[in-house]
């Protein structure tokens, strides 16, 4: 029997030393093929190439889509930090121009009461703003910010815009209430500045929903007055003070006695867009008394 080969039994039996040295000859017999030929590399790249390729791929698209994304978040962040500092801008940009509207609309009142100022330098006035109304539409009744702590009286004639606002009509320490020429309650003695025809101007706020308030009482025989004529304040009032520029005449009509003609006057002043007024410091009695 061979050394090698033993029968134990029907089984045949090799001795361990001699498996190890066959395997390592076997292994180094692989070894050497390796190294000097493809053949087991190839189908080993090709079976690891099929196997690694497609997931490299997978990985490589993930690794791409997560780095679009996330520069996409990047840009989304910017966007949204750029849209919101955007808007500051434009809510400051309109706050400014709103500012610049109003100054430009205070300068504009300025302007006139200047203005205004110049044309009645014979009176001593003050300025004051309009801090509250009564109801309506119209500054038919106001209150501004100046009282008797400013040297303002009861019937001091207050003017705005281009003429006539009203009269003082009550005094507190800091503020005074105006009643303004047309109100319903109000009657002024007017005078055509043309012809010195008088008449009474009556305020009627129903009226000046169109823009315009009534006058009666105009005695025209020689029909001077026409429409477009000045009325202004009268000498023989006894509150205001004689020359203001209160309107303009735009209709006439006889009244059915045939001896007095009534009609419609244009305010010179917008009774709609009140701020600001000037006061003249003087009153109508000591005008006269100091005359």
């Amino acid at each position: 029997m061979s050394p090698i080969l033993k029968k134990k039994g029907e089984k045949f039996t090799l001795p361990g030393k001699y498996l190890l040295f066959i395997l390592t000859l076997l292994c180094t017999g692989l070894i050497v093929v390796t190294f000097n030929t493809n053949f087991l590399s190839a189908p080993i790249s090709a079976v690891g190439g099929s196997a690694i390729v497609p997931l490299q791929e997978g990985i490589s698209k993930a690794g791409s889509w997560l780095s679009t994304r996330s520069e996409e978040l990047v840009q989304i962040r910017s966007l949204l930090q750029e849209n919101a500092d955007l808007k500051a801008q434009v809510d400051e940009l309109t706050m400014e121009n709103i500012r610049l509207q109003q100054d430009r609309y205070e300068l504009t009142n300025l302007r006139e009461l200047y203005e205004l100022d110049s044309q009645y330098d014979e009176y001593h006035k003050i300025g004051a703003r309009i801090i509250a109304r009564d109801s309506g539409n119209w500054f038919h009744s106001f209150v501004i910010n100046k009282g008797s702590e400013d040297g303002l009286q009861i019937d001091m004639n207050v003017m705005a815009g281009s003429g006539l606002v009203g009269r003082i009509v009550d005094v507190g320490p800091n503020w005074s209430k105006v009643m303004s020429i047309i109100d319903d309650n109000s009657n002024t003695s007017g005078m055509v500045l043309s012809t010195s025809e008088n008449l009474v101007v009556c305020g009627d706020l129903e009226l000046y929903a169109d823009g315009v308030i009534r006058f009666e009482k105009l005695i025209d025989s020689a029909d001077r007055v026409v429409e477009g004529d000045k009325i202004v304040t009268s000498n023989i009032s006894d509150k205001y003070l004689p020359g203001i520029l209160i309107g303009y005449i735009s209709t006439i009509n006889m009244d059915s006695n045939n001896l007095t003609k009534s009609g419609l006057i244009t305010p010179a002043v917008d009774f709609e867009h009140l701020e600001e007024v000037l006061i003249i410091t003087q009153l109508k009695q000591t005008v006269e008394n100091s005359g």
